[in-house]
């Protein structure tokens, strides 16, 4: 599959590339991987990282003040899905630098951050902080990600590997992943 139209007209570029990022983050967020692989072939994998977590964490830190706004509107179907406000403002105020850890952490996976979205916009987390553990926990994930993906449609185009084979490699590690952390689950549960 030959995808060069797609880049010489424009969709390739750079700021292209951070406006899907940006409502990515600002949405449901998954797509992230998915944007970074695709683009990884044509920009440097620092390009990619810096604009991408630059954009991505400004979607999300969009997305999480319209959550803190909606929280705080008193709708009662609303309030069923945040924790107790006063427990929560309690544990971030005594710890802080814990709360933006665990922000970081959660954006330097591949794994959903909802929760701890939902969390600290119920907290009442500031926002800059919230953007900021968003920037610095995605840079390094990214940073990785679009060096992978970048050797490895390197290695595709040396070997003259079907685009698809290098897809279905990617899903396959990632299957193997998944299957890994939900038998290590059920083996600590049980």
């Amino acid at each position: 599959m030959d995808l060069t139209p797609f880049w010489t007209c424009g969709l390739g570029s750079l700021w292209v590339f951070c406006l899907a990022l940006f409502v990515d983050g600002a949405t449901f967020a998954f797509a992230t991987t998915l944007l970074i692989v695709l683009y990884a072939p044509h920009h440097s994998p620092w390009e990619l990282a810096l604009a991408g977590s630059l954009a991505s964490a400004l979607g999300s830190a969009f997305q999480f003040q319209i959550l803190r706004l909606m929280l705080d509107s008193g709708h009662p179907w609303l309030q069923r899905f945040a924790p107790s406000r006063e427990k929560l403002a309690a544990a971030v105020s005594k710890n802080p630098s814990a709360s933006f850890l665990t922000i970081m952490v959660a954006r330097a996976t591949p794994m959903p951050d909802a929760p701890v979205k939902l969390v600290a916009a119920a907290g009442r987390y500031p926002v800059r902080l919230y953007a900021l553990a968003i920037l610095l926990g995605a840079l390094p994930y990214y940073l990785a990600l679009a060096f992978l993906a970048r050797k490895a449609a390197d290695l595709a185009r040396e070997f003259k590997v079907p685009w698809w084979v290098v897809a279905a490699a990617f899903a396959l590690v990632g299957l193997g992943l998944a299957l890994d952390h939900l038998r290590r689950r059920r083996s600590s549960s049980a």
